[in-house]
Order: C-alpha cells, then structure tokens, then sequence
C-alpha cells in the first residue's frame, strides 16, 4: 500500500492537513507509525470527521491533541463516532460537557473495542458494588478505569475493601488509587499495620487517605504518613 503511494500527491497533503488542525511535527511519525492506513483516507473525509468532533464543541487544541494521542481516530466515520460518544454519555448519565472531558483525556475510548468498556462498567456495578453515582464520578476522575485490566482492578478493590476495610464512598472520592501499583498498595499497608497507624476512617484519629497511601513518595510517606523513616520502610520491605 505504501509503496504505491505518491509522496507528493499522496502523502504531503495529508502531513499538511495534520499540520493544519494543530498537530506538532514532532507526533507525525508517531500518527503513520501507528496508523499508515490514515495515508489512504479521502481528504474531504478527514476534514469532515474533523469538522463533526468541532461540532459536538471540541476546541481545535483539544482535536489537535486527541488525533495525536489516538492515530486511528480520523479513520471512523462520523456515525461511529457519533455512536461512540452517545455510548458514554447514555451509559454513565453523563452531560455533553462531562462526556467530552472522559473522551479528551482518554481519546482511544472513540476508538478501541467497547467490549472491554463495558465488562468493566459490569464489574464497577455487580462484582464490586459501586452506586452508579460513584462510577460516575470515578470514570470522570480516572476515565482509564474503562480499559484497565479487570483483574488489576478486582485485585486492588478486594485489598482495600476486605483487607483494609476502607468503604466504597472511599474509594469513590479517591479513584486514582485503582490506578497505583498493588505491590505498593500492599507493602505501605502492611507497614503502617505493624506501626499500629493503618487508621482509613476520616472520622479518627491519624487518618491516612488513600491519596497519600497511594500517591505519595517513598520520602514523604515514611516521614509523614509512617512517622518512621525511609530506612526502616525498606527493612521491613526485606521481612514481606
């Protein structure tokens, strides 16, 4: 296919076009590295997909960047991409303006297989007991939750909630945990376990949040979480 091709009526125009709707030069090798076949796509049908996603109010940096990040996304059609984005706002109850923010931060969603998506929004609900209100807000806080790997996912929520007793309207407001390393999750735990200060109630004293359970670096978490001091995190690291 490539080798028929002719750069300059072929594909020059559609670097140009790429160039035109903000995409930086340097992503252009990324963008045909990963999809060569956007190399075949009529000129008028790109302007139109891009023209459909400006409709439904992307801004032209917010295009710019979801082209660059998702190669395959100007290879749909207009109804697909219409379907797939009626898809999230219907299935999360979400607004435009919310739907268009999952979608920006995590282009891919317009284009990859929804059958994952919609496993994973099965397992949020029956298999892990999350309202829908809180899915809501964990897929607009960590629209990746969508694609990540549902054992990944049952891993985790099984630690937290049967482990460490930490409850679903918890997890809800700190969902970037899901997105953190079980290892880590499990180790920091334990520790603060061993110094009696694995405390995840707010309404207790020496409350730790999952945030600085989670997010924190190494430093920080022993010096302020742990009270303890880096040394004696990675001494008890060596006992697990």
């Amino acid at each position: 296919m490539l080798l028929r091709l002719d750069f300059h009526t072929d594909v020059a125009p559609r670097l140009l076009f790429l160039k035109s709707i903000g995409v930086d030069n340097s992503r252009l090798g990324y963008i045909i590295t990963r999809n060569p076949f956007f190399l075949m796509e009529e000129m008028e049908t790109l302007q139109a997909r891009v023209n459909y996603l400006k409709s439904k109010r992307f801004t032209a940096e917010t295009v710019a960047s979801m082209v660059s990040r998702a190669p395959y996304l100007l290879n749909f059609s207009v109804k697909r991409l219409d379907n797939r984005l009626g898809f999230f706002q219907q299935q999360l109850g979400l607004s435009p303006s919310n739907t268009r923010t999952i979608v920006a931060r995590l282009p891919r969603l317009l284009c990859g297989s929804l059958e994952p998506v919609k496993e994973n929004l099965k397992v949020c609900e029956i298999e892990l007991g999350f309202k829908a209100n809180e899915i809501q807000h964990i897929v607009l806080a960590v629209p990746k939750i969508l694609t990540t790997n549902k054992q990944k996912l049952t891993q985790i929520f099984n630690f937290l909630h049967n482990t460490m007793k930490v409850p679903h309207h918890l997890m809800a407001k700190f969902p970037q945990v899901f997105n953190a390393k079980f290892l880590r999750i499990r180790e920091r735990h334990l520790f603060l376990q061993y110094l009696g200060r694995a405390n995840y109630d707010p309404d207790q004293a020496n409350y730790v949040s999952l945030e600085r359970l989670a997010s924190s670096p190494d430093e920080i978490f022993c010096t302020e979480v742990a009270l303890a001091t880096p040394e004696d995190f990675y001494l008890f690291q060596k006992t697990l």
